[in-house]
């Protein structure tokens, strides 16, 4: 959801929309991976990605160093000669200054030939020695050292508290349209990756607590220090925090473990609402679109931290008494994490259907919540890039508020019953794969004889 630290009008307009139902509805609910496709040259690639990562944090978390290797498989049918690195940890600093320089390094690559860092610092290319032929596996292996920014956001901190999001170095994606090097924005994300394994440990002070992505345990380090396992399986990215949190464990009626961790000055009353709508929506979502596959979920909470960020198993959210967008977040479990798509190109794809979720978890009447009247201009469309929000901050609040409508308002299209069909199907159709506007389009009519030419139309479905 909110990647960025939210301006006043967003924190009061939109996280009530997110959070707390205004007067703006419900469906049932396999999971499974989809059947392998047929090799082409567009598929996307590098994938079945693995991560194998260690890193020792300083006294307060503010600095993390450590190796990381990545192996891949060329997925294409056509030779792999180079893969791209993305820092996405330097997006907001770029390329830095002497004095400041950027927050994510890598050196002493092993695996390939580094050139030079480009898109602002956020990509680094590397030529593999030998081109990889379709379905040959290679490795990379680098060291890398994390700085945290002095920012409350994804990658920053709050307090004595930090905030890890997007600072671990992952592959950027090939596909049948060429590399996807799209640059870092701070509205909304820049994000498309595939499934990958990870399995990450973790040293750091015991005063510390680390929540992080994937199942997690601790053993006891060197004297005064604990380390932090992670395994994570078929997610598409690895985040973590460090800090003096409170800890509570809960576990949903489905079998979940939801941990929660909260800076000591949130206010209670919101870490109750959030440890209670967190673990329902849990469920209800694992009912509504298959079940959650990953065994646990981190909420990581915090006072002033501006509205939420999700991350495959743990989510961050800015606090209040009346709670936080907890179960947006929790449904972007799905669209993002289980269901993919390209977070640049089309966030409507995750950041809408996470919305329409929420509506649906608080019953929230969405008749009439949208007309056409609102678009404030020709090309304003429900599926445009994050290059058109970037440079339009003051209508990307469409993906949040026109988007859950049009979709309620496709329920009431084709009928409560296939809809609620058409998303299971939708979600076990792109289980740990990558969904599309066409894909879903073409799902969508799939239930229903209504010809929705006119529906997609009408909402800006393009």
């Amino acid at each position: 959801m909110l990647s960025f630290r939210a301006p006043v009008w967003w924190s009061t307009a939109v996280r009530r929309l997110l959070v707390v139902p205004v007067t703006l509805l419900v469906a049932a609910g396999a999971t499974g991976a989809a059947p392998a496709a047929a090799p082409d040259a567009g598929a996307a690639t590098p994938d079945r990605l693995r991560y194998d990562v260690s890193l020792r944090g300083d006294a307060d978390g503010s600095h993390w160093a450590g190796h990381q290797r990545v192996s891949f498989r060329n997925a294409s049918d056509r030779p792999l000669r180079e893969v791209y690195i993305r820092l996405w940890g330097n997006g907001d600093d770029k390329c830095g200054t002497p004095g400041k320089p950027s927050p994510v390094k890598v050196s002493d690559i092993h695996g390939g030939t580094a050139g030079r860092l480009s898109v602002n610092c956020t990509a680094l290319r590397i030529t593999l020695p030998k081109p990889l032929a379709h379905g040959e596996r290679t490795a990379l292996s680098f060291d890398v050292s994390v700085a945290v920014p002095q920012r409350n956001a994804r990658f920053g901190r709050e307090g004595t508290f930090r905030f890890l999001g997007n600072a671990l170095p992952v592959l950027a994606v090939h596909d049948a349209k060429g590399w996807h090097l799209d640059p870092y924005v701070s509205t909304g994300e820049s994000f498309y990756a595939l499934a990958s394994d990870f399995r990450v440990r973790i040293d750091h002070p015991s005063a510390l607590k680390v929540p992080a992505t994937g199942r997690t345990w601790t053993t006891r380090g060197e004297p005064g220090r604990t380390v932090t396992h992670s395994i994570a399986h078929q997610v598409r990215d690895f985040a973590w925090a460090a800090g003096p949190f409170r800890t509570a464990t809960d576990t949903s009626p489905g079998g979940v473990r939801v941990k929660s961790y909260w800076a000591p000055n949130t206010p209670a009353a919101g870490v109750r609402i959030n440890r209670k709508d967190g673990v329902a929506a849990v469920d209800r979502f694992s009912k509504e679109f298959g079940q959650y596959p990953y065994g646990e979920i981190d909420f990581v909470m915090t006072k002033d931290f501006g509205g939420g960020m999700e991350y495959p198993g743990l989510v961050i959210l800015g606090t209040t008494a009346e709670g936080s967008a907890v179960t947006h977040e929790v449904a972007h479990q799905w669209w993002y994490g289980i269901v993919g798509n390209d977070e640049y190109g089309a966030p409507w794809l995750d950041e809408s259907f996470a919305q329409y979720a929420n509506y649906r978890f608080y019953g929230v009447n969405t008749r009439d919540c949208w007309s056409d009247v609102g678009w404030p201009n020709q090309s304003s469309a429900l599926t445009n890039s994050m290059a058109y929000w970037s440079t339009h901050p003051g209508e990307y609040h469409l993906i949040y508020t026109a988007g859950p409508c049009a979709l309620a308002d496709l329920e009431r299209t084709v009928g409560a019953e296939p809809m609620a069909r058409l998303l299971k199907r939708y979600a076990h159709d792109h289980w740990y794969g990558v969904s599309t506007t066409a894909d879903f389009k073409k799902a969508a009519q799939s239930v229903t004889d209504k010809d929705l030419t006119a529906f997609w139309k009408q909402h800006r479905i393009r």
